[in-house]
């Protein structure tokens, strides 16, 4: 099957966006990539979920976070907070198109797609998160937690975590293919961006008992990438009267590259299709 290839996009923010159009779209996508990826991975990995969703009737909208594939920046060294400011932006120009808009946000995107959401939810019809990275270093020491935003000022690029790329999936062609693939980046969570990701998680607890938007939730409880325990605390502080919680037993963190993801693919389509089906 032949990929599709993607339009440029004008995100309004300093960023690289792809649109990968539906030949009859019945409703949008703004799709939001993880911590050390890019948006392109989406479409021959995960799942291969940026053709099956324009195959569905899904038009999608994606961008490489800054410091990411095609976007400028020195690589993973992101402070989140603008990263949220992005994805606001990036909400903002799909305000002209017709369709409905849902957002998808996995790992990192996961929490920016959250904090944006918290932020202001006009313009969405709904949101899924793939294993979002929604509680943030709550097993490390309080002195490091502490310590954290000044190492971000002082030394933003150091190293301050490992990403273990045999987290990702119990499929170990899966693993293989990250660690080859050029694009992504493989060393150490800067210091910066970890910080970051720490202060705005916990910053959003506060916000998360005004969601009322439709929501779906991917996670492995096997997950050492991302704490599945934040998926759980969130599920249960969120005010949705439309919520739905897939915790996969033994999963890992890329639910759509690893064992079932045929079924975790099924679980997002047929969560959009019964949304649009309802009018968006």
């Amino acid at each position: 099957m032949t990929s599709p290839l993607p339009q440029p996009w004008e995100t309004g923010a300093p960023v690289a966006g792809y649109h990968w159009p539906a030949a009859a779209p019945r409703a949008a996508v703004l799709l939001t990539h993880g911590l050390g990826e890019y948006a392109g991975r989406y479409v021959e990995r995960y799942g291969r979920l940026i053709p099956r969703l324009t195959e569905e009737g899904y038009s999608v909208y994606a961008y490489d976070l800054r410091g990411h594939g095609a976007s400028a920046g020195r690589r993973a060294v992101v402070d989140a907070r603008l990263l949220v400011e992005d994805h606001l932006l990036a909400r903002e120009t799909l305000r002209g198109q017709p369709l409905p808009v849902y957002a998808f946000g996995h790992s990192l995107g996961g929490l920016v797609t959250a904090a944006s959401v918290s932020r202001d939810p006009r313009g969405l019809s709904g949101v899924i998160l793939s294993s979002p990275a929604l509680l943030v270093g709550e097993d490390e020491p309080r002195w490091l937690r502490a310590a954290a935003p000044l190492l971000a000022r002082l030394a933003p690029h150091a190293g301050a975590a490992v990403l273990d790329s045999a987290g990702l999936s119990r499929l170990p062609e899966e693993a293989t293919a990250y660690r080859a693939d050029p694009q992504i980046y493989q060393g150490k969570v800067p210091a910066l961006t970890a910080a970051s990701m720490l202060s705005l998680s916990r910053e959003l607890w506060a916000h998360y008992g005004r969601w009322r938007l439709p929501t779906l939730v991917l996670h492995g409880d096997a997950d050492r990438l991302t704490d599945v325990r934040g998926t759980q605390r969130f599920m249960e502080a969120v005010a949705s009267p439309d919520k739905t919680l897939h915790l996969v037993r033994g999963g890992y963190h890329e639910l759509l590259n690893d064992e079932g993801r045929d079924e975790a693919l099924g679980w997002i389509l047929g969560w959009l299709a019964e949304r649009t089906a309802r009018g968006g």
